[in-house]
């Protein structure tokens, strides 16, 4: 099997707008949460969210096309093209059908499919335009992008709810491996702090409603967590043949070890309360790196704040690593920046990558009351110098599907 790197990384994120503001505020146990600003938020139970401040598109778009793709869109787009220029790497024709891009999103154009909708009941067709549906659909991102750099190698979107990220990361991953490219562009995306997003999710009584105290609102692991806070944002990553980055002279941030997909079967929401499918993708990505399970040194934890979820990822840890679970270091990054859906295995992989090359854990903030059934290591409201080896990344996704990355230091 070829071995597999990352030498680029792009983040937009409700902690920053690039890997280095948002690695920043999250050692410093800096909250992404605040009051929805992007429509009156008074009508909802929820009135909090991790929305991404400053966000400026002309900086990767002119402005027909600032008003012609969706925000999902320009948050994939411009964390790709970071990413890229991050990672130094040069398209040319010579190399084009050797460089893909697999990047997904939970819901998509989430934001111009209500809006739309809205125009289309005011107005009628008329008011729908020739580019809703392209400006949209999840793919859309990873097409645009290619057509932005000039990449004709592997190209698709996917969708797998929260897992979404992982899933990406992992198909560029085996591409590699198997041969069919030598370089992936890879990661999510998500833009869904809209109105119809906030009211679904609270109708679905699955989000915090601590509004008087949103920074403290994520709390994953803590007894007094009352539900998730939703985010947005975008990460993409750079991953190629580590030959092929060593003879570009690339930088290496970390080496992707192995990776594990698997499902629930269960229940379209709820996790078992055994934590079965998330330990099997543990299990799997642990496998498949070679490793044993004792040389596994932190967790980027799925940790939503949500009552079943923390303690199901609790007992999936300790039933797949025994005594060793007391050793390992976990702890939840949307504590600070929410819950990206689809975007967020990206943004946690960043956090977890940077772990490894810094030698700093990030913390759990807001975990001041632990749950009895949560007794881990969570790294508690303030970050850690630890160095590390190997590292295990989650991300669990509604309909039972489960993604977890091992992450090598470079």
């Amino acid at each position: 099997m070829r071995n597999v790197v990352v030498t680029g990384m792009g983040l937009i994120s409700p902690l920053g707008l690039s890997v280095e503001e948002s690695w920043k505020n999250a050692i410093a146990g800096i909250s992404g949460v605040g009051y929805i600003t992007k429509f009156e938020k008074e009508r909802f139970t929820t009135q909090i969210a991790a929305e991404v401040k400053g966000f400026d598109a002309k900086k990767y778009f002119d402005a027909k096309e600032v008003n012609r793709w969706d925000l999902c869109v320009q948050f994939g787009i411009g964390a790709g093209l970071d990413a890229l220029a991050d990672s130094g790497l040069k398209i040319v024709p010579e190399n084009a059908e050797r460089v893909g891009i697999i990047i997904g999103s939970g819901a998509g154009g989430l934001i111009g499919i209500s809006h739309t909708a809205i125009k289309l009941e005011a107005g009628g067709q008329k008011q729908v335009s020739p580019f809703f549906i392209p400006a949209v659909i999840i793919n859309m991102i990873s097409g645009l992008l290619a057509i932005r750099i000039g990449a004709k190698g592997i190209n698709y979107g996917v969708v797998s709810a929260c897992a979404t990220s992982n899933h990406a990361i992992a198909d560029g991953f085996h591409a590699i491996q198997r041969g069919d490219v030598d370089v992936m562009i890879v990661g999510g995306a998500e833009a869904s702090i809209t109105e119809i997003g906030i009211a679904g999710f609270c109708a679905a009584r699955a989000m915090s409603k601590r509004n008087n105290e949103p920074e403290r609102a994520s709390r994953p692991f803590d007894k007094d967590r009352d539900g998730f806070v939703l985010g947005e944002g975008a990460g993409v990553f750079v991953i190629e043949e580590e030959e092929h980055a060593k003879e570009r002279g690339a930088k290496i941030y970390a080496r992707i070890l192995g990776v594990g997909m698997t499902a629930d079967a269960y229940h379209f929401t709820a996790p078992p309360e055994d934590g079965d499918g998330a330990m099997r993708a543990m299990k799997l990505a642990v496998q498949h790196s070679g490793l044993q399970p004792n040389d596994i040194d932190y967790i980027n934890a799925h940790g939503t704040s949500t009552g079943l979820g923390d303690i199901a990822e609790t007992i999936a840890v300790k039933r797949l690593f025994g005594e060793h679970s007391k050793k390992i270091m976990v702890s939840s990054t949307k504590s600070m920046h929410g819950h990206l859906l689809g975007g967020a295995g990206a943004v946690e992989a960043v956090m977890t990558i940077l772990a490894l090359k810094e030698g700093i854990i990030p913390p759990t903030i807001n975990l001041e009351n632990p749950d009895p059934q949560c007794d881990l290591d969570y790294i508690p409201n303030v970050a850690r110098k630890k160095e590390i080896r190997y590292a295990l990344s989650n991300g669990f996704g509604f309909g039972g599907t489960n993604a977890s990355i091992c992450f090598g230091k470079a």
